[in-house]
């Protein structure tokens, strides 16, 4: 299985403009720029869509490890928080900060707290937030 994003960037760092794309069409052609990711501009930007597949990944993951225990929750509510700071090595996602509220009958906290602590470690956007980065480089003519 392979999921498939792309963008196209036109212009300089500052005064350029770019659109992101998703095969399934929930994202198309939107646009991104310098002000929407470094300041308040309109648009979208790199970082608050890893925390948007973050918040979505976790909790899926933790509606899965909910039924591994036998129960089901009513809902999950989570929100992924993105820290994108200025390190020493240039900008970077410092910390990812997951709030979750979730309502699920006949469950007890400790078993909440363990499905929890598996979702947050087992899912596949929290892996790769860890992970080896490859590539496949061509230039075009």
């Amino acid at each position: 299985m392979k999921r498939k994003g792309s963008a196209v960037w036109q212009g300089g760092l500052k005064d350029g403009k770019g659109t992101v794309s998703s095969d399934s069409g929930v994202l198309s052609n939107t646009q991104y720029s310098f002000g929407t990711r470094f300041e308040n501009g309109i648009g979208t930007n790199p970082e608050e869509l890893i925390a948007a597949a973050h918040a979505g990944c976790f909790s899926m993951a933790l509606s899965g490890q909910l039924g591994e225990a036998g129960l089901t929750a009513e809902s999950i509510s989570t929100t992924a928080t993105a820290t994108f700071e200025n390190t020493d090595a240039g900008f970077a996602i410092t910390n990812i900060h997951l709030d979750v509220t979730a309502k699920i009958p006949g469950a007890d906290q400790t078993a909440f707290e363990t499905a929890a602590n598996n979702a947050k470690t087992g899912c596949p956007i929290s892996r790769v937030l860890n992970a080896e980065i490859t590539m496949d480089a061509k230039l075009e003519a």
